[in-house]
């Protein structure tokens, strides 16, 4: 089920629960059950910001690649990611989506630029081949543009959903593995 028919039926699962609880009240004030369903409909907020936050990625210090700088490029990210998906879900403008992805784009580009070049500098053994994961990343991220430049915001959950693994266990796997190198080299 879609995010569009699910945020429907809570809204009219909200509009129903407060015509049964004015329906409930014209009977008698003292009717448990319209006190019941207020409850319910105080609850209701709480549940779905919870539910909410599980979407929402949060940076851990286990991410950490041991370097400062791209620590807090991938922060960044993360943040970018989690205004792309919120942009997505909440689907309040296309303007509004588009400069969320656009914003991610150039952020992800601008890491890659810099990730790259401390690389370099530091003569990475496995550079080329880092390099090469961060050019499919781009060109799969330009897919993604071009679907939703053609397809609009129906396009958007695929590219959330590949975003927020890739980023991740791009981190946790081959960021990881030149945390050493760049540690041994004096780039904290």
């Amino acid at each position: 089920m879609n995010k569009r028919v699910r945020a429907l039926l809570l809204a009219s699962s909200i509009g129903l629960i407060i015509v049964a609880i004015f329906l409930g009240f014209l009977t008698s004030m003292t009717n448990p059950v319209s006190w019941i369903l207020i409850a319910v409909l105080a609850i209701i907020p709480f549940v779905y910001n919870k539910r909410a936050d599980k979407n929402e990625l949060v940076w851990k210090e286990e991410y950490s690649v041991g370097v400062k700088v791209l620590d807090e490029d991938h922060k960044k990210l993360i943040d970018l990611l989690n205004q792309f998906k919120t942009a997505y879900d909440y689907h309040t403008s296309d303007e509004f989506e588009k400069d969320a992805l656009d914003s991610l784009v150039a952020y992800t580009r601008f890491h890659f630029q810099r990730e790259e070049e401390l690389l370099e500098q530091q003569n990475y053994p496995d550079f080329e081949e880092h390099k090469e994961q961060h050019r499919k990343m781009i060109k799969e991220v330009e897919r993604f543009v071009a679907l939703y430049n053609e397809q609009g915001h129906e396009a958007l959950e695929e590219v959330s959903e590949f975003l927020s693994a890739w980023l991740i266990n791009h981190i946790n796997g081959t960021d990881k593995q030149y945390s050493k190198h760049l540690n041994d080299n004096g780039i904290v």
